[in-house]
């Protein structure tokens, strides 16, 4: 009996490496299957972004012929030939001589050197240099501490 029980053994551990092999392949035909699925869908992902941005780049460079071509209008229409002609159409005359009126201001020379006035802001007294250090300002809060500390405790010795 002890015989055939080892023979029973011997035959169970046969199989028993096969089905751990099978059972790897498939494991690992799985895990390829899973890795390729998000390969796959990674790039999609990425050739549709590509192609909404080649969409949007002909966009913006449609847009920006389309600001060139008005740049230009709108310098063809502020011409000066563009710009007497439009005038001439409201019935605006180029003026002679004799239609400039000058108008004369007593006590004005134009040849005259050019006075810098000071404004109110520039009179006003300099403001004093900050020169204060962390010490210096930790030493005024105590000096005032211990100076409420003196009047709190003459108020109260004359309040006896």
């Amino acid at each position: 009996m002890s015989g055939q029980w080892l023979g029973h053994a011997l035959r169970r551990t046969r199989w028993r490496p096969r089905r751990e092999a099978v059972a790897l392949a498939t494991l690992g035909l799985v895990v390829g299957i899973i890795i390729g699925a998000l390969y796959l869908a990674q790039a999609a992902s990425t050739s549709t972004l590509g192609r909404q941005l080649e969409s949007l780049i002909v966009v913006r460079n449609q847009m920006e012929q389309e600001n060139e071509r008005l740049r230009g209008e709108i310098a063809n229409l502020q011409s000066v030939p563009r710009l007497l002609a439009r005038a001439q159409e409201l019935g605006f005359t180029l003026a002679g001589r004799a239609q400039i009126e000058y108008l004369v201001i007593e006590g004005y020379n134009p040849n005259r050197n050019q006075i810098v006035t000071q404004t109110e802001s520039a009179r006003a007294p300099a403001l004093p240099v900050y020169d204060e250090s962390f010490s210096g300002w930790l030493q005024q809060q105590f000096d005032r501490l211990s100076g409420q500390f003196e009047s709190f405790t003459s108020q109260g010795a004359a309040t006896e």
